[in-house]
């Protein structure tokens, strides 16, 4: 399901943004910087400090995950049913220890992974590559862009 340009989008930006439903029916996006690739159909996130998107899954487990390489200008869509392992069962324990690799100084704050099983993976891409831009010459130009914006 996530070959290997996904897999590797996701372990370089390791932010996702996450697009869930209130309980109320409307939509939430919130971005989620600990992403981790478990499988080849199922990606997770440390739950932080989302209070609101672990509330929303708890009504409805199914989520989309947008992963883009800013300089890049492509990335992946992923839609999925999650599952939250709360910090003390023995699924959290057993994973938790790939994030605490990952972030050591964060690990101890992590109180629950959220596991999401990929349904659908799709790429994205900005429009300049339909008119033939090449990916060297979006990287230059969004280097540029950024770095005037932080010189």
């Amino acid at each position: 399901m996530l070959n290997a340009s996904a897999v590797a989008c996701i372990e370089q930006v390791r932010l996702g943004f996450v697009a869930s439903v209130t309980s109320g029916g409307r939509p939430s996006v919130s971005p989620k910087g600990t992403f981790v690739v478990l499988s080849d159909h199922k990606i997770a996130f440390a739950e932080i400090r989302s209070p609101g998107t672990i509330s929303n899954i708890d009504h409805s487990p199914e989520v989309e995950v947008n992963f883009v390489d800013n300089f890049r200008r492509k990335g992946w869509r992923m839609r999925g049913v999650t599952q939250i392992l709360r910090r003390g069962s023995a699924d959290f324990e057993e994973i938790f220890p790939k994030w605490e690799a990952l972030w050591a100084d964060l690990s101890a704050r992590i109180r629950a992974i959220v596991v999401i099983k990929v349904s659908d993976v799709k790429p994205l891409s900005t429009p300049p590559y339909d008119d033939g831009v090449t990916e060297a010459e979006m990287i230059a130009l969004y280097k540029e862009k950024y770095a005037k914006m932080y010189p």
